[in-house]
């Protein structure tokens, strides 16, 4: 077990919650979990999870992996508002893993009466102890959904993640697990060392300056666009969003498009405010999430910077991230 923080391990303090509790007081409250596994516990660090940074990332992929070969999965306590983030970053940093690596958290911390903490801890277990279980998964609410697919859609409720353009892959009822989907994976996984996490996104709104473009583009070295609907750029008269891209493409820099709308994902080809961009050097998300695409691009700008490179990369699915890339 891998203890990062988040709500699940916090306690209520003068200025709010925050994280307290480590791996071991977290494990007290769910003592059945000793008659179906072994546990040994790794507090990596103890934070809220608006804190966490690709880094913090890159010390999880390497912890599993200083330990990989001592156990038979890994379980990873983490706050519920960049799991997805995480979750994705990981299933790119250990690609095609034949052991379970899930995340879970919990939207009450573990001491409170009312809490989904007890029952999303020991679900986290029971799956992570399944048979047919592998690769980056978040274990939440009942739902097992992939790394690659999960975004956080609830700021209250216990059902805060749902499975994005994907189905759940299993479901967890009453310490049973019933598997939809097993995930493809090797005798042995990929594991990353290296990342690169300049990278910024821009949410259009209507009546946009295309300045806050420029400035993206110039701070960072890949820049994600989440456009409306299919996905487009506005082209009115007094807009300069088409020149801003014609500058990237020219620095050099990176330009991704997705969309804001959560399922069915983007399609350029659709209306012309899209089908331009698609001859300016631009690449398109297609049904990942948002998620799903830093935590590739993180990855991929780590391992490469050649072009040609990085396209084959972002158009290759991963752990199920891409079901369809306008091929």
């Amino acid at each position: 077990m891998i203890g990062t923080g988040g709500t699940i391990a916090s306690e209520m303090t003068d200025t709010g919650l925050s994280p307290q509790l480590t791996t071991e007081q977290l494990l007290r409250y769910i003592p059945d979990v000793q008659r179906i596994c072994t546990v040994d516990c790794v507090q990596l660090m103890n934070v809220d999870s608006t804190n966490m940074t690709p880094d913090d990332w890159l010390a999880i992929a390497r912890c599993i992996r200083s330990q990989y070969d001592a156990y038979d999965g890994f379980v990873i306590s983490h706050g519920t508002d960049t799991m997805a983030y995480t979750a994705a970053a990981l299933s790119y940093l250990i690609q095609n893993s034949p052991k379970p690596i899930i995340l879970t958290g919990a939207q009450k911390p573990i001491s409170m009466d009312v809490t989904d903490s007890k029952t999303n801890l020991a679900d986290a277990f029971t799956y992570a102890c399944y048979r047919r279980a592998a690769g980056v998964c978040i274990v939440f609410n009942g739902s097992v959904i992939l790394g690659t697919r999960a975004k956080k859609i609830r700021t209250h409720s216990f059902s805060a993640f749902s499975s994005i353009n994907f189905p759940e892959i299993a479901v967890l009822q009453d310490g049973k697990v019933l598997q939809y989907i097993d995930l493809p994976h090797s005798d042995a996984p990929v594991f990353s060392d290296r990342i690169h996490n300049n990278i910024g996104l821009v949410k259009l709104i209507p009546g946009a300056d295309a300045g806050m473009l420029d400035y993206a583009i110039a701070r960072y070295d890949a820049v994600i666009v989440e456009s409306f609907g299919v996905g487009g750029l506005p082209e009115t008269p007094d807009s300069r969003f088409f020149s801003s891209i014609e500058r990237a493409r020219a620095m050099g820099k990176l330009i991704v498009m997705t969309t804001q709308v959560l399922s069915e994902g983007s399609d350029l080809n659709v209306y012309r405010v899209g089908h331009t961009l698609k001859s300016r050097g631009i690449l398109e998300a297609f049904d990942m999430t948002t998620e799903a695409v830093v935590g590739k691009l993180t990855w991929i700008l780590g391992q490469t910077r050649d072009p040609k490179e990085i396209e084959r990369l972002f158009y290759r699915p991963i752990a199920h991230d891409l079901l369809f890339n306008g091929q």
